[in-house]
C-alpha cells in the first residue's frame, strides 16, 4: 500500500495556534488521509484514474465525510491517521448533487470529530483554515474570498459555493475550518481566477450546509432517497454566453444520440439557454433521471433537434463491495 506523499504547505502560508480562538491542533488530528483503489473496469476509472488520495474529516463515531470523486466505485478504502496507523473503511455513500462522499471506518479511530458548522453564518473576508491530513504542516490559513454560484462541466451546479485563498494544493476532500473551530465545508476543486489582472489560485469548498439534510439518507441507503436528476453525460462549458459540448461520456445518453464536441446547446425543450446554470436547471426541471430531454442544438452551420433519454448516473457505477 503506497503511503501517503511527503510535502509540507509552505511556512508563511501555515495557520499558528496563536491566531484562532480554538484548539487548533485538536481541530485538524479529525483530518485524516484517504487512500482508494478502483477497479480498472469501473465507469469512473477512465476520467478520475483507478487509484485516489485526498483527505476527509472525521464527523462522527468513524464516519468520515470526503470529497465524493476520491471514494466513487471504490472497492477499497484506506484511512490514514496522524499518528502513522492506517484504518480499513468502506465507501458508505456519494450525493451527486452536492458532491459530498461517506466512508465508514472498519477499525477504531480513537479521535474527536469535528463539529459541524454553518456554511451560511461564514462571510467573505472571515480567516478560516483549510485543513488537510497530517496537521499545521498539511495546511493552509486563508480567506472566504467569495461565495457564489458554481457550475461544473459534469452537469454539476451549486447555488452558493465557498471560495477560499490562497489555495491548498492538495485540496481534494479537506476540511474548511471556521474560525469557530467548526467544519464548514470540504474541498472540492483549485480553480483559477483574475484580480487584479493577475491570475491567481482559489479552492472551491463544497459548503457544510447541503450535508445536513442528506446525511441520515446517505448513512442509510448511500445515497439521497429521492428520484435521480436526469443526467445526459455531457461535458460542457459557457463561452461567449453559448453552452458548448466539450466532451462526451463514452456510454451516456449524449453518446447514444451521436452528439459532439463543439455541438452548441441552443435550447431545452424549446426555451432558449445561454448560460450553463439556465441550462442544467431547465434540464433539471424536467423531471427525474429517464425522461426525454429534446435539445435544440447547433453544429457547423447546421441548426437540430434531437430528443435524448435521459438516465441515473449512478446506475452506470459499480457498487462498493464491503469486505
Amino acid at each position: 500500500m503506497p503511503s501517503l506523499t511527503e510535502w509540507k504547505v509552505p511556512p508563511a502560508y501555515q495557520p499558528r495556534p496563536g491566531d484562532y480562538s480554538f484548539d487548533l491542533e485538536r481541530a485538524l488530528s479529525s483530518v485524516v488521509g484517504l487512500h482508494s483503489i478502483i477497479p480498472s473496469d469501473a465507469f469512473s476509472a477512465e476520467t478520475l484514474g483507478t487509484e485516489r488520495a485526498g483527505n476527509g474529516v472525521l464527523i462522527d463515531n468513524g464516519l468520515v465525510l470526503t470529497i465524493g470523486y476520491l471514494i466513487t466505485e471504490a472497492d477499497a478504502v484506506w484511512l490514514h491517521l496522524g499518528d502513522g496507523r492506517v484504518v480499513e473503511g468502506h465507501a458508505l455513500g456519494f450525493d451527486f448533487e452536492s458532491g459530498f462522499g461517506l466512508v465508514q471506518a472498519l477499525g477504531s479511530i480513537d479521535l474527536d470529530p469535528l463539529p459541524l458548522g454553518s456554511s451560511t453564518a461564514a462571510a467573505i473576508g472571515d480567516r478560516v483554515v483549510v485543513g488537510g491530513a497530517g496537521g499545521r504542516t498539511r495546511s493552509v490559513a486563508c480567506q472566504i474570498a467569495a461565495k457564489q454560484e458554481f457550475a461544473g462541466y459534469w452537469e454539476y451546479l451549486l447555488d452558493q459555493a465557498i471560495f477560499t485563498h490562497p489555495a491548498h494544493p492538495n485540496w481534494g476532500g479537506t476540511g474548511l475550518i471556521s474560525n469557530r473551530g467548526e467544519l464548514i465545508g470540504i474541498g472540492s476543486l483549485q480553480l483559477e481566477r483574475e484580480r487584479d489582472g493577475k491570475a491567481e489560485h482559489v479552492n472551491m469548498i463544497v459548503p457544510i450546509d447541503l450535508l445536513k439534510p442528506v446525511l441520515d439518507d446517505l448513512r442509510k441507503f448511500g445515497r439521497i432517497n429521492k428520484p435521480a436528476r436526469p443526467w445526459l453525460g455531457m461535458y460542457s462549458t459557457e463561452i461567449d454566453n453559448r453552452v458548448v459540448v466539450i466532451g462526451i461520456s463514452s456510454k451516456g445518453p449524449a453518446a447514444r444520440a451521436e452528439l459532439k464536441a463543439g455541438d452548441v446547446i441552443l435550447a431545452v425543450k424549446g426555451e432558449k439557454v445561454s448560460s450553463q446554470t439556465a441550462f442544467y436547471r431547465k434540464l433539471w426541471a424536467l423531471g427525474p433521471a429517464g425522461i426525454d430531454v429534446p435539445l435544440t442544438v447547433y453544429h457547423d452551420g447546421v441548426t437540430f433537434d434531437v430528443v435524448l433519454t435521459s438516465t441515473d448516473r449512478a446506475k452506470l457505477l459499480k457498487a462498493p463491495q464491503l469486505h
